[in-house]
């Protein structure tokens, strides 16, 4: 059979489905690369925590930036929508940093507890469910914990940002491991 042809019709379908296979294939990688984070009002799931509405938890926000760094620049605020007293939250990828104050005392932590300290503060690494898209921290040694979830991708400024403003607005304390 050396020098059969291939009629046309048979090469335009066997064609059009390579061809539709990388048009769908270069719209999706096209719109990956366009849509960016997700900026809209947040709802955050369950309650305020006990000390939310403290003053304390008060004074932490109010000495935080706007724009929290990230490893690709500023993050903007986001909108929690409806409010939740003693939170806040910034525009990230793949998802949104948030940092709730007045949480209840972590149940991770104890006498053998892993601390990171970062600009003078203590904090907790608490454990991550499976396939979580971010890791939550604890502010330990002061006198409200507080508690940050953050995306690998946004780097250490969100740890630093906040630890900033508890050094700023809350006065150390021993850590209470019981």
């Amino acid at each position: 059979m050396a020098g059969a042809r291939v009629s046309p019709p048979v090469v335009v379908a066997l064609a059009l489905p390579l061809l539709l296979a990388v048009v769908v294939a270069g719209i999706a990688i096209w719109a990956r690369l366009t849509t960016g984070p997700d900026t809209g009002p947040l709802e955050l799931s369950g309650p305020a925590g006990p000390q939310a509405s403290s003053a304390a938890c008060a004074a932490v926000l109010g000495a935080l930036p706007a724009g929290i760094p990230g490893d690709t620049g500023d993050l903007a605020p986001r909108e929690i929508a409806p409010p939740v007293p003693g939170a806040r939250a910034w525009v990230a990828e793949p998802e949104p940093v948030v940092l709730r104050c007045g949480t209840g005392r972590p149940a991770e932590l104890g006498p053998s507890s892993p601390l990171i300290v970062v600009n003078g503060v203590s904090w907790l690494p608490l454990a991550t469910p499976p396939g979580a898209l971010a890791t939550t921290y604890a502010v330990v040694d002061r006198g409200v914990y507080l508690e940050l979830s953050a995306p690998a991708e946004t780097g250490p400024g969100p740890l630093q940002a906040v630890s900033d403003a508890v050094v700023a607005t809350l006065p150390a304390r021993p850590v209470q491991v019981r």
